[in-house]
């Protein structure tokens, strides 16, 4: 039972980085999909090494305890990783996005619960982070900030207030239940995706490439890869000393910066000028990952982010 795990949301592009490396660490993973019948969410869980013995798919609905319930049975740990991220327009922010991701999060944790698992790592977000506007300006970001939730509110930023209120909840739910949980925070991520599906950040690389000028000013505070991320999740989880949050990016740095950098590494493309500082307020630093480097993790640095990603966009033909 050590090496058996559940990972939910298996079949997204971070997700489907962390079945892959656990499969190839010799664990036995229970991978959860909206649908078994989409080969969108399955095919490319199936076709990794290790997969044909030791992968089991699950379909779930976050908002169905008995669904999540069958997935965890017989796992030592979870990674809960699933939870609304789009970038289409959200009509209905209760429905789409904030009860998935604060009931879902609370319905796994009582999963895990019911089902014995000895540590649950929650992937949160650099969102639950940022933005925050009364963190003091001259102080880099740590895990000790969070985001303000009224602002949220009153910007109709659903996402970081769904996952905002979700980490809350999870930590709320473990200090009251007595589990042991670990919370990830990555920053925008990217890289070459294993997945049919391009997460919201490589869509967001693709529409700067094809020359959009927005500065997400309260979505990005660092970028970070694949597969730093997936193996983030496996330190902590299996780093008993692993506590708390722990912000997973290569630094803290202005979506100006990385538009910078994207622009002098691929000029042939339409690459927009913008500000440098475009997070009022966000002061650069170079140790932003410090609990996961202080467990071993070596970061990718950006231009090796920013090269994987823009690669894997040409093989995938989405880029010329």
């Amino acid at each position: 039972m050590e090496k058996v795990v559940c990972v939910t949301g298996g079949s997204g592009a971070i997700g489907s980085w962390l079945v892959h490396l656990l499969l190839d660490r010799g664990y036995t993973v229970h991978a959860t999909v909206q649908n078994l019948n989409d080969e969108a969410e399955t095919k490319h869980l199936q076709a990794l090494h290790g997969a044909s013995t030791r992968l089991r798919l699950f379909q779930i609905d976050l908002l169905l305890y008995d669904t999540i319930l069958s997935a965890v049975r017989g796992c030592a740990g979870v990674f809960h990783l699933a939870s609304p991220c789009t970038v289409d327009k959200i009509h209905d922010p209760q429905k789409e996005v904030l009860d998935p991701a604060i009931k879902g999060t609370q319905n796994v944790l009582m999963a895990a619960k019911e089902a014995g698992v000895r540590r649950v790592v929650i992937t949160s977000s650099i969102s639950s982070i940022h933005p925050s506007p009364n963190w003091p300006g001259d102080v880099a970001k740590t895990e000790e900030c969070w985001t303000d939730i009224e602002y949220c509110k009153q910007k109709g930023l659903w996402y970081p207030l769904s996952k905002t209120l979700a980490e809350k909840a999870a930590w709320d739910f473990a200090k009251e239940n007595d589990l042991d949980v670990v919370v990830v925070n990555p920053g925008t991520v990217m890289g070459p995706v294993i997945s049919p599906r391009l997460n919201a950040s490589m869509i967001m690389l693709l529409r700067l490439l094809q020359g959009c000028a927005e500065t997400y000013e309260d979505f990005f505070i660092g970028s970070v890869h694949f597969k730093d991320v997936a193996l983030a999740h496996i330190l902590v989880y299996e780093n008993k000393s692993a506590t708390g949050r722990h912000m997973c990016l290569e630094a803290i740095s202005h979506y100006g910066d990385f538009v910078a950098k994207v622009a002098e590494l691929y000029p042939e493309y339409n690459v927009p000028k913008i500000p440098r500082d475009t997070q009022p307020g966000l002061l650069r630093a170079k140790d932003g990952g410090k609990k996961l480097t202080d467990l071993g993790l070596r970061f990718f640095p950006m231009e090796k982010i920013i090269k994987d990603a823009v690669e894997d966009l040409k093989s995938k033909g989405l880029l010329s």
